[in-house]
């Protein structure tokens, strides 16, 4: 298969964040870090990271932390090597508080298609188990789940 690389089109654009919330519903450091430049840089709320080996520490302790996570995002704009998009996930942490977290994120891509910079905002709202809408197995979205418009959010 080959990258989705810029300049994007709305199609294309549409597809690499598809493919972006597929890799972190696997919860897979490795793989979700191939997706970045050896040098990528991030801003994650109040977090930085450089490169690789960052970005899997990083998501390493992500992951330990925020348990049953399942991810949402959605196109919000889009121009030649650059993507917006707003998203929304639920977890839970090691005392089964629930949470739903909101954010927006911009993104960098080089001319290969690998993320190269990444500012992220995100805010938690701590929510009732019962009041979760993102109901599927662990892993990727199922293609008939609702998106996050179409939830309302």
């Amino acid at each position: 298969m080959s990258m989705i690389a810029p300049p994007f089109t709305l199609d294309s654009a549409t597809q690499k964040v598809r493919l972006a919330e597929d890799g972190w519903n696997s919860r897979d450091p490795e793989k979700v870090s191939k997706a970045y430049t050896l040098d990528s840089r991030w801003r994650n709320r109040a977090e930085f990271t450089g490169g690789r080996a960052e970005i899997v520490a990083f998501l390493t302790r992500k992951w330990a932390k925020e348990l049953d996570y399942r991810l949402i995002k959605e196109l919000w704009a889009f121009n030649d090597n650059r993507i917006a998009v707003r998203y929304a996930y639920e977890w839970h942490d090691d005392s089964g508080n629930w949470f739903r977290s909101y954010g927006n994120e911009n993104w960098e891509y080089d001319a290969a298609g690998l993320m190269q910079r990444r500012f992220a905002c995100i805010n938690d709202l701590p929510i009732k188990e019962a009041d979760r809408k993102f109901h599927w197995p662990l892993g990727r979205r199922p293609d008939d789940h609702p998106g996050l418009s179409d939830l309302g959010l």
